[in-house]
């Protein structure tokens, strides 16, 4: 279980990665894949007839405890995680859309494409129980501490491919206003996953001479793998070895934008020839997405429930979770402790999309220079078993849009590691960018992003 902190720690050391996906680069007006997965009635807004995506990457990062200040210091960081009473939140997820093709014809717009996930989460861990665990063998002087939560903590691991198809149709479309409505039918591939749930724990911790022990606990305790992450659910290498399992779920995205159109702009497009080009005074647009679940099913597939009960002068020694990363493993720990008493259990289950609420708008200011706000709103709570987590996020972008050349500074704020800010461009097909870089350089931020790929238009 140690290792499994260790690595958490070290992930965020190294790779550091923010929350927002594509951050500043989705609300942009040169619309297409990417766009689409945010709002799938963006495709009706494309300035070209044909887009194919080549490849999209964006690798995230955010948490509640550690900055990159404590990362240049000589301090411990797998210590950190666990200081003061708040609970540690870590959310470490990619997504890589891969091969796409997008088409609008007259007021229609077709597409497909396909997209791998990979999520890794801490969610309210109990900082006590946490750092008993994580430094159980430091421990010398005596100390007992008594934990108390009505909270369910997590340590939870996913994932899954998609194949997704969109269809959409514009609405109203004339000399000032343009309403588009739009659908995404997922087809969901699950890789992996583990997730070990601890709800309602009550205990507590005695120290000494190097040791803990839990004693006076009770705690409804899940466990659920399937798949490679069964084996380790911190190791890098697991999250790549499954992605896209059997075809075994289904989701969808419903999604509706509306155009005040900038008659002026417009009009000079067309004297161009570009009389598709997007030209707008206000894009805004609301979606919803992630409707549906999927299905885990593999051979080792299990999902159990258990009351965990230790009474009167019973104890359970913590230092024999150390040096494990396996949920099969630390379950036979606790059989074989005798403390475990099974609920519930089923060989194949279900689990949760992130299910979200997206709102955003985009002003044109002058010409080229445009101001946007984005708004994720989550639907679900983190904290139950059967559900992959999403942060609530709000983000301001200003951005200057030159036509073949585009720059913006996404100003955010999630619910894990607070303000951030960052850069990013476009260059034609190409893009770079980070929705905190510029925190990171400047200030202690908890969180750091990056993301590139490159797409063709034509036509």
């Amino acid at each position: 279980m140690k290792n499994f902190f260790l690595i958490s720690a070290a992930l965020f050391a190294i790779q550091s990665y923010s929350q927002e996906h594509f951050s500043g680069l989705n609300t942009s007006n040169r619309v297409g894949i990417i766009t689409a997965g945010m709002n799938p009635a963006e495709l009706l807004n494309m300035s070209n007839k044909f887009e194919t995506n080549i490849l999209g990457l964006s690798f995230n990062v955010a948490n509640n405890k550690i900055g990159f200040s404590d990362i240049t210091s000589d301090k411990d960081i797998e210590d950190l995680i666990f200081v003061g009473d708040e609970p540690v939140n870590m959310r470490i997820d990619a997504e890589i859309y891969g091969p796409g093709l997008a088409l609008k014809h007259n007021k229609w717009a077709f597409g497909f494409y396909t997209k791998a996930n990979a999520k890794l989460d801490i969610v309210d861990v109990d900082t006590k129980l946490g750092d008993a665990i994580n430094n159980s063998g430091l421990s010398s002087l005596l100390s007992t501490t008594t934990i108390s939560n009505d909270y369910n903590q997590r340590i939870n691991g996913t994932t899954w491919g998609e194949f997704n198809l969109v269809a959409g149709r514009t609405l109203i479309d004339n000399t000032k206003h343009k309403i588009n409505a739009a659908v995404t039918l997922k087809l969901l591939f699950p890789g992996s996953y583990a997730n070990l749930g601890a709800d309602q724990f009550t205990g507590t911790i005695v120290q000494t001479a190097g040791q803990a022990s839990l004693t006076q606990t009770n705690a409804i305790v899940n466990f659920s793998y399937s798949g490679s992450l069964a084996d380790s659910f911190s190791n890098f290498d697991d999250y790549t070895k499954s992605i896209f399992g059997g075809l075994n779920g289904f989701a969808g995205d419903i999604g509706f934008n509306y155009q005040l159109k900038d008659t002026k702009a417009l009009d000079n497009a067309i004297d161009k020839g570009k009389s598709n080009k997007n030209t707008y005074k206000l894009n805004a647009g609301f979606s919803i997405r992630n409707l549906g679940s999927m299905t885990f099913k593999d051979d080792n597939n299990q999902s159990t429930n258990y009351s965990l009960v230790i009474q009167g002068s019973e104890s359970l020694n913590l230092n024999q979770f150390e040096n494990v990363d396996s949920l099969q493993e630390i379950e036979t720990i606790l059989l074989n402790s005798g403390y475990l008493t099974k609920e519930t259990s089923n060989k194949d289950f279900k689990v949760n999309l992130p299910t979200t609420i997206t709102l955003y708008a985009d002003l044109k200011i002058i010409p080229s220079l445009f101001v946007s706000g984005y708004l994720q709103q989550k639907m679900k709570d983190d904290n139950d078993n059967d559900q992959i987590t999403v942060q609530n996020i709000f983000t301001i972008t200003p951005r200057v849009n030159l036509g073949f050349f585009e720059a913006y500074v996404p100003f955010s704020n999630s619910e894990i590691s607070g303000f951030n800010t960052g850069v990013g461009f476009r260059l034609g097909g190409f893009y770079l960018g980070s929705g905190s870089i510029l925190t990171a350089l400047i200030n202690d931020s908890k969180q750091a992003d990056v993301y590139t790929g490159f797409r063709w238009a034509f036509l």
